[in-house]
């Protein structure tokens, strides 16, 4: 970031790099404590916190943290967009704003596991057997939402320039990719092998990682994005 009087101007290389730099200091953190977790074990309690602390599939700790950050991020740059998209009278202002409700209501998600409450009572609908990679029956309702918001977003898609469309729909297939595709995958592999394994481990390990790229990708598409829109942007406060 770099001040000049009342202006401030932030470098999106810089801004892009930390956070690529935060996310594989935690991905090596987590990796380091699953070797320790399986080749060493669990059975002193100060070296099971420490693994927990860093762990991808475990909650309340730096990667939640870290991903909720992000989410938080990417809602307030939506939110910054609609802003300046209404100033300029530009369309699809309410999309912009629908993103950002949306990211919001994602970071609590991610904060408080929402969607995780709605495991079982799917179970339950579809029934607790053979489940496969619809073990995690959240992802039922996950696929058909997202069906429902690629639909609804499409014309504001259409409307963007090629090149944000195509980082965009990058940044949402790295994500889902991740959030949906691998936790498919994890949930097989859990119906047939359990959670406490190298595998399951491996899964969510990729799972996380990709969740992290895809929205470290969008904080970059946005603020390129801001780049070519609105190369200045000034912040007036009043008394």
């Amino acid at each position: 970031m770099k001040t000049d009087d009342n202006q401030i101007s932030f470098r999106t290389t810089i801004i892009v790099r930390l956070l690529i730099a935060i996310a594989l200091f935690l991905l090596l953190a987590n990796t380091g404590g699953q070797f320790l977790r399986f080749l060493v074990g669990e059975d002193n309690p100060y070296l099971r916190k420490l693994i927990l602390l860093v762990h991808f599939d475990h909650e309340g700790n730096l990667p939640t943290y870290f991903s909720v950050l992000l989410l938080l991020l990417i809602a307030a740059l939506l939110a910054l967009i609609a802003e300046l998209n209404r100033k300029h009278m530009h369309p699809h202002v309410s999309k912009w704003m629908t993103l950002s409700g949306g990211f919001l209501y994602i970071a609590f998600d991610e904060a408080f596991q929402i969607h995780e409450k709605l495991i079982w009572p799917f179970q339950r609908l579809i029934g607790e057997d053979n489940l496969g990679i619809f073990y995690f029956a959240w992802v039922i309702p996950a696929i058909f939402i997202v069906i429902m918001l690629g639909l609804f977003f499409l014309k504001f898609l259409l409307y963007l320039s090629v090149t944000e469309r195509n980082r965009f729909l990058l940044a949402a297939a790295l994500y889902l990719g991740g959030a949906i595709g691998m936790e498919l995958i994890g949930g097989r592999h859990v119906e047939l092998y359990g959670e406490e394994n190298w595998g399951y481990s491996t899964i969510t390990t990729l799972e996380e990682s990709l969740e992290m790229a895809g929205l470290i990708f969008f904080i970059w598409a946005l603020l390129k994005y801001c780049e070519a829109h609105y190369s200045s942007v000034q912040f007036h406060f009043k008394a």
